[in-house]
């Protein structure tokens, strides 16, 4: 039974208005760019598993897609967890073309691809994070200590990998190709038989993480040492690159292209709320579109299907759900 559903990815749709909101010229663009297209490419990988997802009888299998955890200052993103009354089960999709090499013994994870060499983080150690934050985490709550696994799979049908080390044989259990993924699940099932979670419990643990999945929207700005200040601000054309849209006839207006758009402060609001805050007031929506008009403000964002908080000055609006997809 999926209990959370796939959906874009919340770092995704940051790093997008991100860079909607950075000039072409700063520093950190082209880094942030190329982790978008990591994280895309990933997305990508992460769907095509749903084929395989299906197969698993949907009674016992919990099934939570993208999950964001707080880990103090830091975040735990899990691609797909699988709970079940047996045991846990982390995820972590890799869709990488080319030759994959798990080094166990100096820890590295290297792609080759048209003969380029490029190293990543190790993904055994990340899961292997996983792995003990689930295990502190259903202790913190305490469930009955089910055991918790991980698993790295590889979604490219093209790509080829190899675990080499002293430590080899303690990895491979840990990674496969998707077309083999169901039976790495058969292999769980046969080590791990008795059930230590009742369906309440397992009810219970899949609200707790849905609660607590989240991720502060100040995570990528301060992984990329990104200051507001840094941000273009004003509502971007539809239509063309321009980010300096007026308000003329109760429509928006492009001076570049010459162009009128009726909503084009529906992307300014998300990447407002994506970015810099889960509120606005009518004074930072101001200045955040570069609007002179208090009441031209209030109708725009009362039109929007916001929530409203407070009152006159002091009124703020948020979305009702986050992140907003209106």
């Amino acid at each position: 039974m999926v209990i959370k559903e796939r959906m874009k990815p919340l770092i995704m749709l940051i790093l997008e208005a991100l860079l909607r909101r950075l000039p072409f010229s700063n520093q950190k663009y082209q880094q942030i760019l190329e982790e978008l297209g990591r994280r895309q490419a990933g997305y990508l990988g992460e769907k095509s598993l749903d084929y395989y997802y299906r197969d698993l009888p949907q009674q016992k299998y919990m099934i939570l897609h993208d999950l964001n955890l707080p880990d103090g200052d830091y975040n735990c993103q899990i691609d797909t967890l699988l709970l079940t009354p047996e045991f846990a089960l982390a995820i972590d999709v890799k869709n990488m073309a080319g030759k994959l090499i798990f080094d166990t013994e100096n820890e590295q994870f290297i792609q080759i691809n048209n003969g380029n060499e490029k190293g990543y983080p190790y993904p055994i150690a990340q899961t292997e994070r996983h792995q003990k934050y689930l295990q502190k985490l259903l202790t913190a709550h305490h469930f009955p200590p089910v055991p918790v696994e991980y698993l790295v799979v590889i979604s490219n049908g093209y790509a080829s990998y190899v675990v080499t080390g002293k430590n080899a044989h303690k990895v491979k259990p840990r990674v496969c190709k998707a077309d083999v993924f169901l039976n790495k699940i058969t292999l769980f099932e046969n080590q791990y038989s008795k059930p230590l979670l009742t369906a309440k419990d397992l009810r219970k643990v899949c609200r707790l993480l849905v609660k607590m999945n989240t991720l502060p929207t100040s995570y990528v700005l301060k992984k990329y040492l990104i200051q507001k200040s840094d941000l273009l601000t004003g509502v971007h054309c539809p239509s063309c690159s321009n980010h300096s849209l007026v308000r003329k006839n109760q429509n928006w207006y492009c001076p570049s292209c010459v162009t009128f758009s009726k909503d084009a402060h529906i992307n300014a609001l998300k990447d407002y709320f994506l970015l810099i805050g889960s509120t606005i007031t009518n004074q930072q929506f101001r200045e955040f579109a570069h609007l002179k008009s208090r009441d031209v403000a209030k109708r725009i964002l009362l039109s929007c299907n916001l929530q409203c908080f407070g009152q006159y000055r002091s009124r703020s609006y948020a979305p009702k759900v986050f992140p907003w997809r209106d």
